[in-house]
């Protein structure tokens, strides 16, 4: 397990799937504004839910996100779009809605930007996320993330086009907070 002060990342297990499925998944509203993909009905059952334990890949990285105060499953977070040649990737985090406005957020943050430049070598970090996500972009800005652009009206998110922002944060800017233990 990757630990910060609040949360923690940890593999994907078996038991989270129908959690996260139900508070993050079935949540249509917010899903959609998470996913570029349409969302659709699917069943967390049968291997279908997009939260299930997958075979490791070369592009991607799951983890899910642990209260460490208390055991609770809090979220998930993810690396993903990983560029080997260009060491560059994606990042993004999703936490359950009583799980919000606690801090976790920008530990998330931290921990990913820990993991993608201290274990995996990568030399920049990328977010992607909807103009109006405050949170995600609090969270990233705290961690050392610049805003490097708009992108006017790109996301069809509930029957409208929005703008999304990129924030971008190289390996050599990034300034990890201090572990208190």
């Amino acid at each position: 397990m990757i630990r910060g002060n609040l949360t923690g990342l940890r593999a994907r297990l078996p038991e989270d799937v129908p959690v996260l499925h139900t508070e993050l998944y079935e949540d249509v509203a917010t899903r959609s504004r998470a996913d570029s993909r349409p969302w659709r009905p699917l069943s967390a059952a049968g291997g279908h839910s997009p939260y299930e334990p997958a075979a490791p890949a070369d592009d991607v990285v799951f983890f899910s996100v642990v209260d460490l105060a208390s055991g609770e499953l809090a979220g998930e977070a993810l690396l993903w779009g990983i560029d080997t040649h260009n060491r560059g990737a994606h990042l993004g985090i999703s936490l359950r809605p009583g799980c919000r406005g606690r801090g976790f957020g920008a530990e998330v943050v931290q921990l990913l930007c820990r993991y993608g430049f201290t274990v995996r070598g990568l030399h920049r970090l990328q977010v992607d996320t909807l103009a109006d996500n405050a949170a995600m972009i609090g969270a990233a800005l705290r961690a050392g993330f610049v805003l490097e652009g708009t992108l006017r009206r790109s996301a069809w998110v509930s029957g409208a086009f929005v703008d999304e922002v990129i924030l971008g944060l190289p390996a050599a800017e990034w300034r990890p907070e201090p572990r208190q233990s």
